[in-house]
């Protein structure tokens, strides 16, 4: 790992990290479950449980170029109807897949503090992007929460040809941003993508732990919100007063 130093570039994951994803797609799935008797019959958690499972398997197929991202809606939309006994039709998961999406996008929001932290960083540093997914979903997600312009670099998984957490990803950014990898710091909700990630390419993470999640392993710098501002700058970007002495652990993941 590079020795630590102020970075002249921060990288961000995306989803779930500066744009609430989890929230919009919560928003969108009880929408859906809620609109048909085969899914309101389950209970919402079950019902998303099985979502996540699904959404996860067929988005890797997504990444993989073997799906587009509007077949492999409606085909976790075929799964879920089937694990609910109900066998659809073309026309009810077109319908059902619309729902979802149209609720999806009507429920976008950026994460609390998230377009102020870019701001403030902007004048400092340069800012990068680095995201699994289709490189038109991030380009909306950036116009829509009005980070795009604060954005210097977006590496995408699907422009770039490999996902986190193989460290090229990482490079293509650095390469993108004319820095090296001790000059940057990455900043993700996803421990085995973005920090493992980021370290295995020789950059200091940081951790998005929102929920407040038990850290797999300790010494690894984290936030859990991006407000107070001068908090999160001060984790970020590595002040002094962000370092916990021998008493304080406040920016590191708790034991």
């Amino acid at each position: 790992m590079a020795s630590r130093s102020t970075p002249r570039v921060v990288l961000f994951d995306l989803d779930d990290t500066l744009f609430d994803h989890a929230s919009a797609a919560r928003a969108a799935l009880r929408c859906v479950h809620d609109a048909h008797t085969g899914f309101s019959a389950r209970a919402f958690e079950t019902f998303e449980a099985e979502h996540a499972e699904c959404l996860e398997v067929l988005h890797r197929r997504v990444i993989a170029g073997e799906l587009t991202v509007d077949d492999a809606r409606l085909e976790r939309f075929r799964r879920l109807f089937a694990a609910s006994g109900v066998r659809a039709g073309d026309q009810l998961l077109q319908d059902t897949a619309m729902r979802y999406r149209r609720t999806y996008l009507d429920a976008r929001r950026p994460m609390p503090g998230a377009r102020d932290l870019l701001a403030a960083l902007k004048p400092r540093v340069r800012i990068g992007i680095v995201s699994n997914n289709i490189l038109d979903e991030q380009q909306g997600k950036l116009r829509h929460c009005g980070f795009d312009s604060f954005i210097d670099a977006l590496v995408v998984s699907e422009d770039a040809g490999v996902s986190k957490p193989d460290p090229a990803i990482f490079r293509i950014a650095l390469a993108r941003l004319q820095a090296r990898e001790d000059e940057a710091v990455m900043v993700g909700d996803s421990w085995g993508a973005d920090v493992e990630g980021a370290h295995a390419a020789g950059i200091r993470a940081v951790w998005f732990n929102r929920f407040r999640q038990p850290p797999p392993r300790t010494g690894v710098a984290a936030l859990d919100a991006f407000e107070p501002l001068d908090a999160a700058l001060a984790v970020i970007l590595d002040r002094p007063e962000s370092r916990p002495r021998n008493d304080q652990a406040a920016v590191e993941c708790p034991v």
